[in-house]
């Protein structure tokens, strides 16, 4: 993509990375995934550049094989991130005047995945940078392992394989080939789609409970009496 360096674009990792390609792009979205540091690679681009690379042959694995290989590794790299956040985050939250961390993060972190963390973690996969830290903040919540490592091979799936197979399909369209920079920015911004429409969803269904708890104490009074 334009706005970043060279090296750091999708395809120019990929080139950079010559007879090393499969292995190096799996450490990165392993690394994107699982690893603190890794916030700032290009996972949804490098996966969609991935795909139509092995369109073209430059990749020579079979297609199933690269997406289970990625989908593992994204698995893997949240699988990290959850007992980074659970070993590290007792020591972080081990003083209650902490002016990074307070003991009130934890506790509402964890009343948020009660109530949303399959979606969120699921969800998650599809944001830059967000995907990067809520594993950890999972661990720090002490998110149920069950739940977590359920949903996130749901979303690795969704995510590594899904976003590998559009650009291997995609790929093969000319247009697509001849304009893959615009591609890239349309991926990025159609991975947001997702989030938006549960911050709407969610917007609504706070209205539904205020509003069916206005209604109650209206009807309690007139009950008492």
């Amino acid at each position: 993509m334009s706005f970043l360096p060279s090296w750091l674009s999708a395809e120019g990792l990929l080139t950079g990375l010559g007879g090393f390609m499969l292995v190096g792009l799996c450490l990165v979205i392993f690394a994107e995934c699982g690893l603190l540091v890794g916030f700032f690679l290009p996972g949804d681009s490098l996966l969609f550049m991935a795909g139509l690379f092995n369109a073209k042959g430059i990749i020579t694995e079979p297609l199933w094989l690269l997406c289970t290989l990625l989908a593992v590794c994204a698995f893997v790299g949240n699988a990290t991130g959850y007992w980074i956040g659970r070993w590290v985050g007792p020591k972080l939250f081990n003083k209650p005047d902490s002016k990074l961390f307070k003991q009130e993060y934890v506790a509402k972190t964890h009343e948020f995945f009660d109530r949303y963390g399959p979606r969120a973690i699921v969800l998650a996969r599809f944001v830059p940078i967000v995907r990067t830290f809520i594993t950890a903040i999972a661990g720090v919540g002490k998110m149920e392992q069950k739940k977590f490592f359920t949903y996130s091979a749901i979303g690795g799936v969704l995510w590594a394989a899904g976003l590998t197979v559009l650009g291997y399909f995609l790929g093969k369209i000319e247009f697509v080939r001849n304009n893959i920079e615009m591609m890239i920015i349309l991926i990025v911004l159609l991975s947001i789609v997702p989030i938006i429409i549960e911050v709407v969803r969610a917007r609504k269904e706070k209205k539904h409970i205020a509003a069916v708890a206005g209604a109650e104490t209206q009807v309690l009074p007139k009950l008492e009496r």
